[in-house]
């Protein structure tokens, strides 16, 4: 068994032996030689733009989606906002022609009372210049009785 024994210098032979074998054995099996190789890794490339350019179209198009969601919205709130405005400018209309009118009839009211009044206070005067007439009339007379006796 002593001729199996292998120095040290041929462990080191047969190392690199095996090494170059698995060097030429790689090299060989190298896809960048490979003509197909190039074809299949541009073919690949040429896939994953496609796959990107789908992806960013749809994305786009997402983006495009939501704006266009939003000025809906928001016009649909400004359309609702000038109809409440013209409803309140409406209303706020009303009311001021409402309360206008209450008070020209207050100011009629106020005309008619005074003209109403001013003739009572007038016709109370009257009576009262009647009363105190009569009064007058008949202590007049007391007293032109009362000096003939």
């Amino acid at each position: 068994m002593r001729g199996m024994e292998t120095s040290f210098a041929d462990r080191l032979s047969t190392a690199a032996t095996a090494k170059q074998n698995r060097l030429r054995r790689s090299s060989a099996l190298d896809p960048a030689k490979d003509p197909k190789f190039a074809e299949r890794q541009a073919a690949r490339h040429a896939a994953r733009a496609n796959k990107e350019a789908r992806i960013a179209e749809r994305k786009a198009a997402k983006e495009a989606e939501a704006a266009r969601s939003v000025a809906e919205k928001a016009a649909e709130e400004a359309r609702i906002a000038a109809r409440i405005a013209a409803e309140e400018a409406r209303i706020s209309a009303k009311k001021a022609a409402e309360e206008r009118a209450r008070q020209i009839a207050r100011e009629e009211q106020k005309a008619r009372d005074k003209v109403l009044g001013d003739k009572l206070v007038a016709e109370e005067k009257a009576r009262a210049d009647e009363r105190a007439a009569i009064y007058a009339d008949r202590k007049a007379k007391r007293k032109a009785k009362k000096r003939r006796k």
